[in-house]
């Protein structure tokens, strides 16, 4: 095997988010982009070699490309074994299970997540350790601090990898498998859930729709649901992975998924909507005639968790993002259980999950997920619907009519500002923030009294370290919420997002219009921030 040396200079640009390094295809396509990231990342770990390593992404456009650039760096840096998914394929979640089950030392994750694909769409790179969850920020921080100053990577004169054909396969002295994407999550999610009792609510006459939005979870929406569950075919639909998501935008939320929102809400839809996004990490959940939201889901999910098989024995607890509704802190106080409030992030669930402390986690922006792995999972999170439905033999709105009757409803509502000048955002939020320690105590209108206002801190219970500055919290006595964070998942200038909620007890009015019942937070958050002023939008490019 001939190991190359080839010199390098550095890009300033390629600090990982909470999500890896995400840019445009066309950054990503410059020079040495893609094999400085990943020397970085090599050089930034410890006792790797000889060890196996897991690749895979989406499917997106660039990454059959960024692939084999992998694998070759991997081989020269002595890795002894490299898995990856036919035709480069993994789920994000299912990359998390490969690394897991197979007992690899990390993976590389090559995915933009929901954002769209394509030569003019994103690309992404993500490493992800040996628990199966993204690296901790004292990886990444290392991983940044290389690419300032990285001069040279090492590659092999190797040919390309037929990633088309599973089996056995060589990079020069090290061993490439290429494996089935889907027969190992599938085993999975078969040993969570019952199975039996989904297969005959499908036989009774139930009837879905999932969209796979051309991306990565149709291979294993075809095999799961209408393979070993018997759903109808043509249950699945858009379940062939492309390059550009079908020219379409792979980010399962109302203004993507309009369509399939619009047939829920007839007689002639089906009893259940679902969709997943550009890698599998994200879920929509719509029942006929009810959207749930992502918040409402986690607690939902949260509390009939004992009637699937691989939760029988109860949760150990649960965790949210700071940004998510307070919904399943209701559920968790009620079943007596932890709850933890983290940064956006799912890497900060990593150290809640392995030491045991928490069982299901979730965030706002459609992602939940169990201890099964350590990513979000959006088939995870529609199996587990099924499985409640199935046992619960209700409806979807039932379930959680049922659900606000006994734990009161959180409105709640997030406004995403895509593209916003970064200098003005991010003084938008500093100022804001020199506004917080005035702010307690104060009164706005007749019934909003500041409770508290801060910079949300985290302190891991786990291992002692500390994030700051993870987003501005201000908190009313009536249990109502805004929140303001600046996004790390966009390519372009930066996304401002504004959270709002409003808590609405037991035996309060849970009928109202999710945007009216929350019109005063929506206000009062301008009058605080600026931001229409600022930004010069007058309307959010997303409201979900």
């Amino acid at each position: 095997m001939t190991i190359q040396t080839i010199e390098t200079t550095p890009y300033a640009d390629q600090k990982p988010g909470t999500s890896g390094l995400r840019k445009r295809v066309s950054v990503y396509s410059q020079p040495n982009y893609v094999e400085n990231f990943i020397q970085s990342i090599f050089d930034s770990l410890d006792g790797y070699e000889g060890k196996t390593l897991v690749i895979g992404g989406d499917g997106r456009y660039y990454n059959d490309v960024a692939i084999q650039k992998a694998i070759r760096i991997a081989a020269a840096n002595g890795f002894g074994k490299v898995l990856v998914g036919e035709n480069g394929l993994l789920s994000t979640p299912a990359a998390s299970h490969i690394i897991r089950h197979y007992k690899a030392f990390g993976g590389l994750v090559l995915s933009a997540s929901h954002n769209p694909g394509g030569p003019e769409g994103d690309f992404g790179i993500k490493y992800n350790i040996g628990n199966g969850g993204p690296a901790p920020e004292k990886i990444t921080d290392a991983v940044f601090a290389r690419t300032k100053v990285i001069d040279s990577y090492k590659t092999v004169d190797a040919p390309d990898v037929a990633l088309g054909e599973v089996g056995q396969h060589w990079s020069g002295d090290m061993v490439v498998e290429v494996i089935d994407p889907v027969a190992d999550y599938a085993a999975l999610m078969k040993s969570l859930f019952d199975f039996p009792a989904i297969r005959e609510m499908f036989a009774s006459g139930f009837t879905m729709t999932f969209d796979a939005m051309h991306a990565v979870t149709g291979p294993y929406a075809h095999a799961i649901l209408e393979g070993m569950l018997d759903a109808p075919r043509g249950t699945v639909i858009n379940g062939t992975p492309s390059p550009d998501f079908g020219n379409g935008h792979p980010d399962p939320n109302l203004v993507y998924c309009k369509e399939m929102f619009d047939l829920l809400m007839t007689p002639q839809g089906p009893d259940f909507g679902a969709a997943s996004d550009g890698d599998g990490d994200r879920n929509l959940i719509i029942g006929k005639n009810r959207f749930v939201t992502p918040s409402d889901s986690l607690a939902l999910l949260a509390a009939n968790a004992h009637l699937a098989p691989g939760y029988k024995g109860g949760i150990a607890g649960i965790a949210r993002s700071m940004p998510t509704s307070a919904a399943a802190d209701r559920v968790a106080e009620k079943l007596g259980i932890e709850m933890h409030e983290t940064p956006t992030g799912w890497k900060f669930f990593g150290n809640l999950l392995d030491a045991g402390r928490v069982t299901i986690c979730g965030e706002e922006s459609a992602g939940t997920g169990s201890s099964h792995v350590r990513e979000k999972d959006g088939l995870w999170a529609v199996l587990l619907w099924l499985n409640i439905l199935a046992v619960r033999k209700q409806s979807v709105d039932e379930i959680v009519r049922e659900h606000w009757a006994t734990y009161g409803r959180n409105y709640y509502t997030r406004h995403d500002y895509e593209e916003v000048d970064a200098a003005i955002a991010g003084k938008l939020v500093e100022d804001l923030r020199e506004q917080l320690p005035s702010l307690p105590g104060r009164n706005f209108g007749d019934d909003l009294q500041v409770a508290y206002a801060d910079d949300f801190t985290y302190h891991d219970p786990v291992d002692g370290s500390t994030s700051a500055k993870q987003g501005v919290r201000i908190g009313f006595t009536d249990a109502s919420r805004i929140v303001l964070r600046l996004s790390g998942t966009g390519t372009v200038g930066a996304t401002l997002r504004l959270y709002l909620e409003r808590y609405e007890a037991p035996d309060g009015r849970h009928d109202l219009e999710t945007q009216m019942a929350l019109e005063p937070l929506i206000a009062l958050a301008d009058d605080l921030a600026g931001v229409k002023q600022r930004t010069g939008r007058q309307e959010p490019s997303v409201i979900t």
